[in-house]
């Protein structure tokens, strides 16, 4: 028995494919690879990076599904459902718009797969498969699940490892899509297992992809004592209040943390409001002057995280936003246009408005491209918004930007390796700045030459169909 695992890609450029250079490990499909029983065969494709091979047997594909990559992840789904594969899919979108994924799946996993992957391998050699696999919360992530690696073998991801801590997060930004999916609550795993994994791979940088690591800061500050004999460098996503906490903080950076994603979101008090971002009040009160020097003081690397478009946002406080970012000299920086995800309080409250675009699913739609605005803003058209924010990547990523904001010691210039990964991974990003704007959702092109080359050859009933 054979289950193949599928990354899908966004989509592509407007006259290309596009190839994702600065890729990282799926992590979850790697935590479902080490969930599968021995005696399953598991191979995993990642989209962004090499061909899918329809004509591969296999007992099911499963797919992991984004909001982002939902339209890629249907045409993947539809393609070897037509060589009569059985698709499973999960993963966030999934628990969003189940009824959306229902259309393009045999089955579906809404939450996370830990509660019910076993019962559906099971059903599986038993060929009943459910259509449906609703799982509980998971009140301790990978309990007794070590990430698989081997299925990241001989593919070009970047030297990073990717595992977890803790999942969700108990803030309610009525922007964020995650806050939905975990119900605002936040789980961590058992320290030891984290440990445990960490023994049991080779590389000493490491990426937490927690929400927000320190969302209990005393089992933070547990994970924090257990990784100082590591002797690691490791980066995450955190939130300001962080900075409270002296003890915490202290552990963090001797457990070798190099630096963190922040989401400062707005240099507005009353934008924080909007979006229900207390945790930033009062460090904005003064302009974040004090959180920034508690973060040069402690020498973390900052990727700070920006989301503009809320309707207290003008293109003169976009544009002050981008001049804060570089005069603070964050080792990086993302100026993400608010995104109306399904099932967050901005989406109801934009759909009640009649403000949104694209037919109110972005995410499906033939006209959007990435990094476009997909409502109508308050303060400026969607093309204004649009132009605002690629203008903000492209100059904070801009060679003269890299160079001044390189030029902060207590920081990109503290040691070494603090160095080597601003200058490392800015050119990086500059290139993303240009390579992912205006990229098209879906890859059909590409899946029609695939089928081209594995002899299958499309009619007019298959196109009618994909129509339908």
């Amino acid at each position: 028995m054979k289950i193949i695992l599928i990354k899908p890609n966004i989509g592509r450029r407007e006259h290309s494919l596009y190839v994702d250079n600065a890729s990282m490990e799926p992590l979850q499909l790697g935590i479902l690879a080490a969930l599968t029983p021995d005696d399953i065969d598991v191979v995993m494709y990642d989209d962004r990076l090499e061909p899918i091979p329809y004509n591969e047997p296999a007992d099911l594909v499963a797919i992991t599904v984004e909001t982002f990559t939902a339209r890629r992840s249907y045409e993947i789904a539809d393609g070897y459902r037509r060589h009569g594969v059985k698709v499973l899919m999960g993963g966030m979108h999934v628990k969003l718009l189940p009824d959306e994924v229902r259309e393009h799946a045999d089955s579906i996993m809404i939450g996370d797969a830990e509660d019910k992957w076993a019962e559906m391998t099971d059903d599986l050699r038993a060929g009943n498969l459910k259509e449906v696999y609703e799982c509980a919360p998971v009140c301790i992530p990978q309990k007794g699940v070590i990430t698989r690696r081997d299925i990241y073998k001989g593919k070009k991801y970047m030297p990073i490892s990717l595992l977890q801590f803790s999942r969700g997060c108990r803030y309610s930004c009525k922007y964020c899509a995650s806050s939905v999916y975990f119900e605002r609550r936040h789980f961590t795993r058992d320290i030891d297992e984290v440990v445990a994994e960490i023994r049991s791979q080779k590389r000493k940088l490491l990426f937490f992809v927690d929400d927000n690591i320190v969302g209990d800061k005393e089992r933070a500050k547990e994970l924090f004592r257990a990784l100082i004999p590591l002797k690691i460098y490791w980066v995450s996503q955190g939130s300001l209040d962080m900075l409270d906490d002296d003890e915490l903080m202290r552990l963090m950076v001797k457990s070798g943390c190099l630096g963190l994603v922040i989401g400062f979101e707005s240099i507005k008090p009353e934008s924080l409001d909007y979006m229900h971002k207390g945790v930033n009040k009062r460090f904005a009160d003064d302009h974040y002057a004090e959180a920034v020097e508690k973060l040069r003081h402690y020498g973390l690397q900052t990727w700070a995280a920006f989301t503009i478009g809320h309707d207290t946002d003008t293109l003169e406080s976009i544009e002050a936003t981008y001049r804060f970012a570089r005069k603070n000299k964050f080792t990086f920086a993302a100026y993400n246009i608010l995104m109306p995800y399904p099932g967050t309080e901005l989406y109801e409250q934009l759909e009640s408005e009649g403000r949104l675009l694209y037919d109110g699913k972005w995410w499906l739609h033939e006209q959007y491209r990435f990094n476009y605005t997909a409502f109508i803003p308050k303060n400026m058209t969607p093309d204004e918004l649009t132009e605002a924010g690629f203008e903000c990547r492209r100059r904070f990523n801009s060679a003269g930007s890299i160079i001044y904001r390189m030029l902060e010691p207590r920081t990109n210039l503290r040691n070494p390796v603090r160095f080597f990964t601003y200058i490392v991974y800015n050119p990086v990003f500059k290139k993303e700045v240009f390579e992912k704007q205006g990229m098209t959702f879906g890859c059909k092109e590409k899946d029609d030459k695939e089928h081209e080359d594995e002899g299958y050859v499309y009619t007019s009933c298959d196109r009618q169909e994909e129509r339908r």
